[in-house]
C-alpha cells in the first residue's frame, strides 16, 4: 500500500520531532508524541486508529518509534520526513 492510502484509511499520524520542530510546520491533524516519550505514553498510542505513520524530520526518528510499536504488536509505518506525509495528505484533498 502507499503511503496515500495508510492516509485515506484514517491511519493516526503521529510526529515524534521535539515540540519546537513541531511548532515550526506539521502535518494537518498529527499528534506531537516525541521520540523521548514514546514508551511512557505507549497506553496512549495502543488506542489510536491503526496502522500508524510516524514521521519526523529526516526518517530516522520516525523509524525508531515504527521498528519499536511493530515488535509490540500495533501496526504501524515509517511515512519519513514530515514534509513527505504532509504532500501524500494534501494529494487526497
Amino acid at each position: 500500500m502507499e503511503l496515500t492510502d495508510y492516509i485515506n484509511h484514517g491511519a493516526s499520524i503521529i510526529d515524534v520531532r521535539t515540540p519546537g520542530e513541531f511548532m515550526g510546520g506539521s502535518v494537518t491533524g498529527a499528534i506531537n508524541i516525541p521520540l523521548n516519550e514514546i514508551t511512557e505514553r505507549i497506553e496512549e498510542i495502543k488506542k489510536m486508529q491503526t496502522p500508524l505513520i510516524f514521521c519526523c524530520l529526516s526518517g530516522a526518528r520516525s523509524g525508531q518509534a515504527t521498528d519499536f510499536c511493530n515488535g509490540l504488536g500495533i501496526e504501524s509505518i515509517n511515512g519519513g520526513p514530515w514534509q513527505n506525509v504532509n504532500y501524500a495528505k494534501a494529494q487526497l484533498f
